[in-house]
């Protein structure tokens, strides 16, 4: 080298390429609006245009693993090797039961998919959507895939591990950091909403909906149908919280309820077939 020449300096990071900073708290604004422009793209470009939302435990399981389960507990317990607590059978009994709920919403997505490839000549115009993990989640995309159709997938990074099930393709699999960024994308392109028995999560959704539906939030109609009458009235007191007056009247007008896929398939046709009649096809939510 020459004297009184400076060795060549190091060529500095591309700063989206820079991965300690692109997770620090300064780049916390890059990184919702990716959650907003990266599933935009990929939606654009696989021609989704409207979405039904499924909604429900990622727990309930499919009814022949269920039915596995319960038969392996109780033949263990008829052999006399190591009986299985009752509270675990109990358990099992009880996913059996819940387990009608994971073949009602994948029948129930089958019968969506195959209805709405019936719609303005698209296969593309009403889609399945889900978490995109498993239990009802599971359930709605693989119904979807039965019928030889495709669906979303939003998944959500937790602290315990949620795999995005194989039932979604790879071009409509994504993966949230940010809750209210899911939720952007769950609400925006929704006609429908069906919402299957679940935890904190589905409520969280379920209230998320209604809240931005009373408030006149959303900027279009959008179906809320609660599956399993049985289940949400005992979880819900929603006759309760009217007679209190924490909610009003015509707030329950936005609540439908369901007990079978073909009641619920005859809702969605109804109501978003309506909209439809009356106001021509939704406007494009992607405009």
């Amino acid at each position: 080298m020459a004297k009184g020449t400076k060795p060549n300096a190091q060529m500095p990071q591309l700063a989206y390429r820079n991965v300690r900073f692109m997770e620090s708290a300064d780049a916390r604004a890059l990184r919702i609006v990716s959650e907003y422009f990266d599933p935009l793209a990929r939606m654009r470009k696989a021609g989704v245009q409207h979405t039904v939302v499924f909604f429900g435990s990622a727990r309930i399981q499919p009814r022949d693993v269920a039915v596995e389960k319960l038969r392996e507990l109780e033949l263990r317990r008829k052999k006399g090797s190591g009986p299985a607590p009752l509270a675990e059978v109990k358990r099992a009994r009880m996913d059996v039961y819940m387990s009608r709920y994971y073949e009602d919403a994948r029948e129930l997505a089958r019968l969506t998919t195959k209805w709405a490839r019936t719609l303005h000549n698209s296969p593309r115009f009403l889609m399945v959507c889900s978490g995109g993990g498993p239990g009802i989640m599971e359930a709605a995309n693989r119904g979807a895939s039965e019928a030889g159709g495709k669906s979303i997938g939003l998944n959500i990074m937790l602290p315990m591990e949620q795999t995005p099930n194989t039932y979604v393709p790879p071009e409509l699999s994504m993966v949230f950091r940010y809750f209210f960024m899911r939720k952007l994308w769950f609400a925006q392109p929704a006609q429908a909403l069906i919402v299957f028995p679940g935890g904190f999560g589905t409520m969280d959704e379920m209230w998320e909906f209604l809240t931005l539906i009373q408030t006149h939030k959303i900027g279009h109609q959008v179906t809320i149908l609660l599956y399993g009458s049985k289940f949400w009235k005992r979880a819900i007191n929603f006759d309760w919280l009217l007679e209190t007056g924490t909610i009003a009247k015509e707030d329950l007008r936005f609540i439908r309820f369901a007990d079978s896929p073909q009641q619920a398939l005859g809702t969605l046709k109804e109501e978003i077939g309506r909209r439809i009649a009356v106001r021509g096809v939704p406007k494009h939510p992607f405009v």
